[in-house]
């Protein structure tokens, strides 16, 4: 196992991705994690001020193929070469597909299926370069039980299930692991446009009655980046509360 293990995450400003990187830190005292922000940094800034030396902001564009490249330069240079990369960064853009607009179309495909495909190419170089690595993408409950209004988000995130199996395959044999987690509703990921009567009907049709603590998703993410973790890949991980 790398004992120094350097981690990039992308969607680092959100709920899911601030928990993640905090598991990470609070927990494993040799790790640097490495923040993956385009915009909105503040949440970054701070956890990088907290946990100084040992968590840094890197900007990255994940639907840009230089914007991968010039992020782990950057790893390179302050830390080494990168062993961990979770894609959670993503956005979903709902609507019915009969009034779905192109723009609608295209631009969640490639915010949550290119995006990790530019990811995962990136980082096979410096992977297979260790014989050793981790990566964890983030998929959606939306992959298994696609409700209505959201072909393109449910279209992208089975994508990344089908990426996530065929890449698994391909470096079972040079020490990199790939696996995948559906999660399900999340405290404070929730959307905006729910109302308070919406949430409750929610949490009253998840058998365990309340949604996802962000830690409880960054504890099996950080499971899948671990030594112990080294027979699993090619696979994905259901977390809803047993809803579906």
């Amino acid at each position: 196992m790398q004992t120094n293990r350097r981690i990039l995450i992308t969607g680092a400003n959100g709920t899911l991705g601030q928990a993640t990187a905090r598991y990470f830190l609070e927990r494993d005292a040799a790790c640097h994690v490495f923040l993956g922000v385009r915009e909105k940094r503040e949440r970054a800034e701070a956890l990088v001020a907290e946990f100084a030396g040992r968590a840094f902001l890197c900007p990255l564009e994940i639907t840009c193929d230089e914007a991968w490249m010039a992020a782990l330069n950057q790893i390179e240079a302050q830390s080494g070469l990168i062993n961990v990369l979770i894609n959670n960064a993503g956005y979903h853009d709902d609507a019915l597909l009969v009034t779905m607009s192109h723009a609608q179309w295209s631009g969640v495909l490639e915010a949550n299926l290119s995006s990790v495909f530019l990811g995962c190419q990136a980082v096979m170089n410096p992977m297979m370069q260790q014989r050793w690595g981790r990566i964890i993408n983030v998929a959606s409950l939306s992959a298994l039980h696609s409700p209505a209004g959201q072909t393109n988000y449910a279209a992208a995130k089975a994508g990344v299930l089908g990426l996530t199996q065929s890449l698994a395959k391909e470096t079972a044999r040079l020490g990199i692991t790939v696996n995948a987690i559906c999660p399900g509703h999340i405290e404070g990921a929730l959307p905006a446009t729910w109302t308070k009567e919406q949430i409750k009907a929610v949490k009253r049709e998840t058998p365990m009655r309340r949604f996802a603590r962000p830690e409880e998703i960054a504890a099996v993410v950080f499971f899948l980046a671990s030594a112990e973790a080294s027979y699993m890949t090619g696979g994905h991980l259901k977390l809803d509360g047993a809803l579906v």
